[in-house]
């Protein structure tokens, strides 16, 4: 999944980023709200993990915002509040879920994934195609009953695959999904993963280039 963490505090928010790159997702970090709205303006995320209590644009306005357009971003909203009434006016605002401060970080990579699998299509919990097997929560991968070990890059690319369904997906959407904002949309990096994966999966090739369109497993 695409992620924004918005979080005033830095090191909590690195924390928070690191931990959810570690499960395989691409993040993108701010420290205020006023560059939230920048980040979600050009980019179409998942889940936005947002600090209630924040500068410059407080998070109950990015809350509004978001909750107000027609994109797919769910809302995990973070407070050190943690009092019923605060609770429920976060989620008055259109907060999908709320995580009160401080907090278990097992919980709260369980949360994202559950908004995660609510702002996409319904998909089944273990994703399987062409004799690959990818279970997201074990973060495990089978090929024909083997074993195929991955790097976080080559899961998320080949998660995006699996989802579509035997549809083509470009280079550009595995490029928004499966990387953050720091990536260079110029580089080869979807292209060697891919031919990382190939080579890893096996033969016979399960990988298929559209020319001009993308990469799909039929």
């Amino acid at each position: 999944m695409r992620i924004l963490v918005v979080e005033d505090e830095p090191l909590l928010a690195d924390a928070v980023a690191d931990g959810l790159r570690r499960a395989a997702h691409a993040v993108d970090v701010v420290y205020d709200g006023g560059a939230a709205l920048e980040r979600v303006d050009v980019n179409d995320y998942d889940v936005v993990v947002l600090d209630r209590d924040l500068p410059v644009v407080h998070g109950d306005d990015v809350c509004r915002t978001l909750a107000a357009r027609d994109g797919a971003a769910r809302v995990l909203m973070l407070t050190a509040a943690a009092d019923v009434d605060d609770r429920v006016a976060g989620l008055s605002l259109g907060a999908d879920d709320y995580l009160p401060k401080p907090f278990a970080f097992k919980e709260l990579v369980a949360r994202v994934a559950a908004l995660g699998r609510r702002a996409r299509p319904a998909v089944p919990p273990v994703l399987e195609r062409a004799g690959i097997r990818l279970d997201p929560h074990r973060r495990e991968v089978f090929r024909d009953g083997r074993y195929v070990p991955l790097s976080r890059k080559e899961f998320a690319v080949l998660a995006e695959l699996l989802r579509a369904d035997g549809v083509a997906v470009s280079a550009e959407l595995l490029m928004e999904k499966a990387w953050d904002e720091h990536a260079d949309p110029f580089s080869h990096a979807v292209r060697m993963t891919i031919l990382k994966l190939r080579r890893k999966l096996g033969d016979p090739p399960v990988v298929l280039t559209d020319p001009g369109v993308g990469y799909r497993i039929p």
